[in-house]
């Protein structure tokens, strides 16, 4: 068996004043796909596995994946990755199925459904052989990405931990589909809802339970797909909405009632998904009483949701209040950056830090800044893939040590920190730009943890946020919501 591999993944927050230019995709080819991939925890990865297996020859083709969630793609840019992406799929398409591996939530400054051009266009050219495809649970799901999948299979953690294990799952799919005897009949539900806050850990919260039913469901012979996949709430498109989508070998019927039990079971638990937050001086007195590590989630202005990453609330708050215990922040600022390099490791400079790119929301805070140390910004995530976050500087700014980048980066594991020589556990306090995923690396070793209610483009108030495009009414946006949570079978 020949399979085709292709990657195209980046997550858009349409609030975020920044485009996902060109520059901030990863682009690899050919077998610099497997070489970047293998031994990581990544769907490719899995997927490779899988493959290697059953004695399929994979054809890796075109992979464009950002180096982390942004605002929309320019429509040039996006073009320029789309046809390189179905050029290599033209080139290689003496296959035998396809796995195309996407994150989602993508959306262009033109093309609000990008991946499902991509899938629309991938089927012209492949004909009828089977395709699977892999999303995160917050992916958007559009009318085309699943007429035109044969499967599709979704994380079943958050935060995200199972990454190389979705890869394995599609690839058995995908190997089944092509040694024959499976029917895929897929049925779906679109629930007008929005869910945040920490019942979504799927090892704790509410969500967890509609999780483990996909998993129950899957373990079953007939069970080939389940999935919750609730959307990226700041992708501000006309498919944002939560979706359930259950896939059985020729069992529709199973199909349904899984999938309007799995959107009726969201539905019920909505008002439960939504996100309390906690005011800034209020969480400023909590870390001041705590003893141990307090960890501030700053989910506005998530970097790993699309965010800016210049917000600098937090650290104005707690220079305002003039915070006495060691804080560690991190903050997207490439003129203040530019500025620390020139001064170089040593030096004091003035400096106004925060507020470059998203100037409604965030102004700078002038303050005096002690250049701790420079750092080129490249380092090993957890996932053992390779980051970069270009020139970085680490400024000693009172008693907070701020780690300023010149692009953004996800904020979520400990190693983006250690690698400028920043432990976070000697600190008392660290700012994660992140809502949930970096509980993963600092539950352990945190005596509380803060949701804070700060301003930002990705902020977990949603009816803070400019929606214009997503499909009214919904849940949590309007009150009045009547959903019809009837499964849609795929013809």
């Amino acid at each position: 068996m020949r399979i085709l591999l292709a990657v195209f993944k980046q997550e858009t927050s349409s609030f975020n004043p920044r485009p996902t230019t060109l520059d901030l995709f990863t682009i690899s080819r050919g077998q610099e796909i497997i070489d970047l991939n293998t031994g990581t925890n990544t769907e490719v990865a899995g997927a490779l596995d899988v493959f290697a297996e059953n004695d399929v020859e994979v054809i890796p083709t075109y992979s464009a994946t950002s180096v982390t969630s942004g605002g929309p793609v320019p429509a040039a840019d996006l073009d320029t990755m789309t046809d390189e992406l179905l050029a290599a799929i033209k080139q290689n398409k003496d296959v035998d199925g396809a796995y195309i591996n996407f994150h989602g939530a993508m959306a262009g400054e033109e093309e609000i459904d990008p991946e499902g051009r991509v899938l629309e266009r991938a089927r012209g050219i492949l004909g009828d052989m089977p395709i699977v495809t892999s999303f995160d649970l917050h992916a958007i799901i559009s009318d085309r990405l699943v007429q035109h999948s044969d499967i599709m299979v979704a994380f079943h953690t958050y935060p995200h931990t199972d990454m190389y294990e979705t890869g394995q799952r599609a690839a058995r799919n995908l190997v089944r589909l092509l040694k024959g005897g499976i029917k895929p009949t897929v049925a779906r539900v679109r629930v007008p809802l929005l869910v945040r806050g920490d019942e979504l850990i799927t090892a704790t919260g509410l969500f967890g339970e509609a999780i483990r039913t996909c998993q129950e469901f899957e373990a079953t012979e007939d069970g080939l797909s389940a999935a919750v996949i609730i959307g990226n709430p700041f992708t501000d498109v006309s498919n944002l909405r939560t979706n359930t989508i259950v896939t059985t070998n020729n069992d529709p019927r199973r199909a349904q009632e899984v999938a309007e039990s799995l959107a009726r079971f969201m539905w019920n638990g909505r008002e439960r998904m939504q996100a309390p937050l906690t005011s800034l001086d209020d969480a400023i007195r909590i870390a001041n009483e705590t003893g141990g590590l307090t960890v501030f989630s700053d989910a506005a202005d998530a970097t790993s949701s699309g965010a800016s990453g210049d917000s600098n609330a937090i650290l104005r708050g707690l220079l305002d209040q003039k915070f006495s215990k060691k804080a560690l922040l991190p903050l997207v600022d490439a003129p203040a950056v530019g500025k620390a390099f020139e001064a170089g490791v040593g030096s004091t400079i003035q400096v106004d830090l925060g507020g470059t790119i998203d100037t409604v929301r965030h102004t700078p805070v002038s303050c005096e800044g002690y250049i701790q140390s420079l750092h080129d910004g490249v380092f090993k995530a957890e996932t053992g893939t390779y980051e970069r976050a270009g020139k970085t500087a680490v400024l000693v700014v009172g008693n907070c040590s701020v780690m300023t980048t010149q692009f953004p980066v996800s904020i979520m594991g400990r190693k983006v920190f250690e690698a400028r020589g920043l432990n976070p556990v000697d600190f008392d306090l660290v700012v994660c730009k992140s809502p949930n995923g970096f509980r993963t690396f600092f539950q352990d070793i945190a005596t509380k943890i803060v949701p804070v209610d700060v301003p930002g483009s990705t902020s977990a108030n949603l009816k803070s946020l400019p929606f214009e495009q997503v499909p009214r009414p919904i849940y949590p946006l309007d009150n009045n919501v009547t959903p019809d949570l009837t499964a849609e079978m795929k013809v």
